[in-house]
């Protein structure tokens, strides 16, 4: 510090002696003159050694000084006081903008810090990570390196092929480097940059009451009986097979007429009351097991509702159908749709409208067949 601090003074020193007008030099000798020779050959000697010229010295402490804004009569000990004031700020700030860590490290904490998600959502996050590290140069480079063009290849050569996994992989590359800014080792989040591909979802049919029906008349058989509540709520609550999955008889609220689908439930952590319709009620007490507890799905629930479909005739089956189904048929019936948007768990009436509404053929006939069919 102290060496800096010799450079600084010489070199307002040299500064403010080009500032001074012609002849001023004699009238601003003094008694001490000897001492400031002395810090100035002091100086010059540090300034040789760091191999700086004196000049460009005192050229950068007058930028310094013009960027501060600091008058021509400014009292040398004011310029010194301002510009270090200026060179510990920039130090700081330089130190802060090099900070950083390599981009693997980074994404490996932020997997980390999602520690909690479900393991099917970790297994999406650190397959859809794993790619984007393989890409060459990816996994070493400084975080702060990184700009929207180098992260707009990243996702074309991990995620180019699928529109859906373009998508996630911004998502999920969007979020690593909100963990880095959050930690200062970025100051932007490039990925901001980047738009995502619009999505164009494909039309989906909802169910009509007769196919329903066949659905329902499978589950009533012996072999199948078992899925017949795990059915009636995905049919007449809209409950995702995922949330239906993990759902236990003691979230049925029987005083309140509703399933309770938990934050720790539902698929977008967000937690709900669905009403149950008067046929689910009474399927739900039939089936519900003398301890009013228990999960409400069999064992290997995923393969006994893939053979339930098949015995239904159903051989292709369109995800989430029964809740577009749900969704169509509650909005020609009871035409109050934030009401819907609630029960769906959705945060906004956007994607109610725009993904789940069909209401192409569905009458008010149809919808009011759908509302009593008995589960």
């Amino acid at each position: 510090m102290i060496s800096l601090n010799f450079v600084l003074d010489f070199s307002i020193d040299d500064a403010v002696s080009w500032r001074r007008p012609q002849g001023a030099e004699n009238a601003a000798a003094s008694g001490d003159d000897m001492n400031i020779r002395k810090r100035e050959h002091a100086g010059r000697i540090l300034l040789r050694q760091l191999g700086i010229d004196t000049a460009d010295a005192a050229r950068l402490i007058l930028e310094a000084a013009e960027a501060l804004r600091l008058r021509a009569d400014a009292g040398r000990s004011t310029l010194i006081l301002r510009l270090r004031e200026l060179l510990r700020a920039g130090a700081e700030a330089l130190r802060r903008r090099e900070q950083t860590r390599p981009f693997a490290e980074v994404a490996r904490l932020s997997l980390a810090a999602r520690a909690h998600r479900r393991p099917l959502t970790l297994r999406d996050l650190h397959s859809f990570t794993n790619r984007l590290l393989r890409l060459p140069g990816v996994a070493e480079s400084p975080l702060r390196s990184i700009g929207a063009d180098e992260c707009r290849r990243m996702l074309e050569s991990a995620f180019g092929r699928s529109a859906h996994s373009y998508r996630k992989g911004r998502a999920i590359l969007h979020s690593i480097f909100a963990y880095g800014r959050r930690q200062g080792w970025c100051s932007a989040n490039p990925v901001d940059a980047i738009d995502a591909p619009p999505v164009r979802e494909a039309e989906i049919r909802p169910l009509a009451p007769a196919e329903c029906e066949r659905l329902l008349q499978a589950a009533r058989r012996p072999a199948h009986r078992a899925c017949r509540p795990a059915l009636g709520l995905m049919l007449h609550a809209g409950v995702r097979p995922a949330e239906v999955a993990r759902l236990d008889w003691q979230d049925i609220c029987w005083q309140d007429s509703a399933v309770c689908i938990r934050p720790t439930h539902a698929k977008t952590g967000g937690g709900r009351l669905v009403p149950l319709s008067p046929p689910l009620r009474r399927m739900l007490r039939l089936c519900r097991p003398a301890s009013g507890c228990g999960p409400i799905c069999p064992p290997q629930w995923l393969r006994r509702w893939r053979e339930l479909r098949r015995c239904a005739g159903f051989e292709h089956w369109v995800p989430d159908v029964l809740r577009h189904t749900y969704a169509s048929y509650h909005a020609r019936r009871f035409r109050n749709l934030p009401e819907l948007q609630l029960y769906m768990g959705h945060r906004s009436l956007a994607l109610l409208q725009t993904r789940y509404l069909n209401p192409a053929g569905i009458t008010a006939a149809a919808a009011r067949r759908f509302w009593q069919l008995q589960l």
